[in-house]
């Protein structure tokens, strides 16, 4: 696929670079720029608190990031369930200076979701997207693919402040949406994902991208096309497909404080159960702040999909934060409102628009257990609002909680 061949030519290209500025160890501008990036070309803001280990190998700069919890779920009534389950992943990257101007970046992000999450999903209440055993998923959450991410990027200096950067992805991010959910500065301390997770950020792992991109000072510009099919259930694989969605983002970052972007996208049959196309516009405002253990980083989200074939649109609402109260020790808080229309496969409510909402607060603390890891132990707690018309279904005032236990990379200087 075209994403492939530019990704092979960037290699090459990459291969050309070391033998041409071998033993270089310094880093340029174009370096620092893609320090800053989190999944894809997604960014959160500078100052966030990203725990890394980062390595030199002769003329690469190398980095490593990882978290993974294993949780019990708990919720009520029943469409509610309850399961052990390990939502993890890895990313490592590599660096070389291309020149004066320039620098090449791979990346690679592997998940083990497909074996620490049992029978292809956890229990969420009111989620919904993907399918498991040929059936669409309702009230639960797929897991992540194993790989999650591999990706080949080439920076540009063009001028004083001004970036040009190429990614090219047999599997990656486009330029659509917020920083997804895993690795988003807010999210860290939440084992469960969102239940807006497919009206804001579910693209994050998307087959055959190719995105090219404008930065300025405090604004950047991407172009995406990518494949617009979501991963099937066999996680193992690389699956491929032709380039036939597209995206558009655009960054602004008036400080290293603060990351916001409006993005909008045409995403060809993203459903495999679904007929027709969905177009997605998504605004996101995120903040963080370094405190002394950490950073207080907190997020808006909205997003909004369309589909061709009902011509149904869904909105969805998000509010995150995290905050470290003292050292180890964490105060976390998400609040939800999302519409649904795929809670009922049949009946007279089947393809009925349902506003939902999701309210959690959480607590984690840090404890020694491994030098080279951050391990914390947590518990979080989500009510639930709902439509009278669901209750004979979901009960009066559905619950539910995680306990968790969970680990991360942990900075080398800490």
């Amino acid at each position: 696929m075209f994403s492939r061949t530019v990704f092979f030519l960037l290699a090459a290209c990459g291969v050309y670079a070391q033998h041409e500025h071998d033993g270089m160890t310094d880093i340029n501008a174009a370096n620092m720029f893609q320090m800053n990036l989190a999944s894809g070309t997604s960014v959160n803001p500078a100052s966030a608190a990203d725990p890394m280990l980062m390595k030199h190998y002769g003329s690469w700069d190398a980095m490593f990031m990882g978290e993974g919890f294993l949780a019990d779920v708990q919720q009520s009534g029943s469409h509610g369930g309850d399961k052990l389950y390990g939502p993890n992943w890895f990313m490592g990257s590599v660096e070389h200076r291309a020149g004066a101007q320039g620098a090449f970046e791979s990346e690679i992000m592997l998940s083990l979701d497909p074996a620490t999450i049992t029978n292809r999903s956890y229990p969420l209440l009111f989620q919904t997207g993907e399918t498991a055993y040929g059936k669409p998923l309702v009230d639960a959450q797929h897991p992540h693919n194993f790989v999650m991410a591999l990706g080949l990027r080439y920076t540009r200096r063009l001028a004083d402040g001004t970036m040009l950067d190429l990614y090219a992805a047999p599997v990656g991010d486009p330029a659509l949406g917020p920083v997804a959910y895993p690795h988003r500065a807010s999210a860290s301390e939440l084992p469960q994902a969102t239940i807006s997770h497919h009206s804001q950020d579910s693209t994050h792992i998307a087959d055959d991208v190719v995105t090219v991109g404008l930065a300025r000072r405090k604004f950047k510009v991407e172009a995406s096309g990518f494949h617009g099919r979501e991963p099937g259930e066999n996680r193992w694989t690389i699956e491929t497909g032709g380039i036939d969605s597209w995206s558009g983002r655009v960054w602004f970052q008036p400080t290293p404080r603060w990351a916001a972007q409006v993005s909008a996208g045409r995403i060809a049959h993203p459903e495999r159960l679904e007929a027709g196309d969905q177009f997605r516009v998504t605004g996101s405002v995120e903040y963080s702040r370094p405190l002394k253990d950490g950073s207080w980083s907190s997020s808006l989200i909205w997003g909004r999909t369309h589909s061709t074939a009902s011509q149904v649109n869904l909105n969805s609402y998000l509010a995150e934060s995290v905050l470290p109260v003292r050292p180890g020790h964490f105060l976390t808080g998400r609040a939800e409102v999302a519409e649904k229309n795929e809670l009922f496969e049949s009946g007279p409510l089947a393809g009925r628009t349902f506003r939902v909402g999701a309210y959690t607060i959480g607590y984690t603390r840090n404890i020694s257990i491994f030098h080279e890891m951050e391990t914390g132990i947590g518990a979080n707690f989500t009510a639930y609002s709902l439509p009278d018309t669901l209750k004979p279904f979901y009960g009066e005032r559905p619950v539910g909680g995680n306990v968790f236990l969970r680990i991360r990379l942990r900075n080398a200087s800490n």
